[in-house]
């Protein structure tokens, strides 16, 4: 059986997209005194934070489909076992992690719009609940630690393949792995791991592209061989 080069870059173009849009979501993000009643409503009462929200929820379901073509790439290497732990893990977290990011996103957006013009919605104690209540810190907080998880397993799977580059894991391994601390840090530092993270991804899909084209060679001179076969005389 062969993978379909066009499914390799289809990864790879996903990828590229989860990186772009995994930088987008600091760089548009409004940043206001979110502890203020004034700065929260601003903030989140923002189109520029339904944005910014989205690129990152939708990031994160790229990069859950990238992981499928990577466990494709590495089928056929010791590192299977590996790729393939990475992919459940990581598919796992995103759906845990995902939901948060939406009530962050639109239900804190409608929030924040309905207290603006009624001053009987406590929009603070809203954002509180929203976070900090164990439902929301168990799933969430469980779903961002498994897609770190996920993306180290393919880190270490890459290093062990020989097929990409040893290396092309570890920046978007680390971007992801930081990624729950550095929503406590300023905004300098979030963009700059909007950065990072960009930056692992744009290599990794590198990587994935490089090698669609070599599979593609293989890819026409088995179909080429097939064809002559079928056409051969009995």
């Amino acid at each position: 059986m062969t993978t379909s080069p066009n499914r390799i870059r289809i990864g790879a173009a996903a990828l590229t997209v989860a990186g772009v849009l995994f930088l987008l979501y600091p760089v548009t993000r409004p940043y206001e005194d979110e502890s203020t009643l004034a700065g929260a409503t601003t903030a989140m009462s923002s189109t520029a934070w339904v944005a910014a929200h989205l690129f990152g929820i939708i990031g994160f379901v790229l990069l859950a489909l990238s992981l499928l073509t990577l466990h494709t790439v590495l089928s056929r290497t010791r590192a299977e076992p590996l790729a393939y732990a990475a992919l459940l893990t990581g598919w796992l977290g995103t759906g845990l992690a995902v939901p948060g990011q939406g009530a962050e996103d639109f239900g804190l957006h409608a929030t924040a719009l309905e207290a603006a013009n009624n001053p009987q919605i406590n929009l603070l104690n809203v954002i509180e609940t929203s976070r900090q209540s164990p439902g929301p810190i168990l799933t969430s907080g469980t779903g961002m630690l498994l897609l770190a998880l996920s993306i180290v397993l393919a880190a270490v799977a890459i290093w062990r393949s020989g097929v990409l580059a040893r290396a092309s894991g570890i920046p978007l391994a680390v971007g992801i792995a930081a990624f729950l601390p550095q929503l406590f840090a300023p905004p300098p530092v979030r963009i700059a791991h909007g950065v990072l993270i960009a930056v692992g991804s744009l290599w990794l899909a590198r990587e994935l592209w490089r090698t669609s084209a070599s599979s593609s060679g293989r890819h026409l001179q088995r179909t080429a061989e097939a064809t002559a076969d079928r056409r051969a005389p009995a």
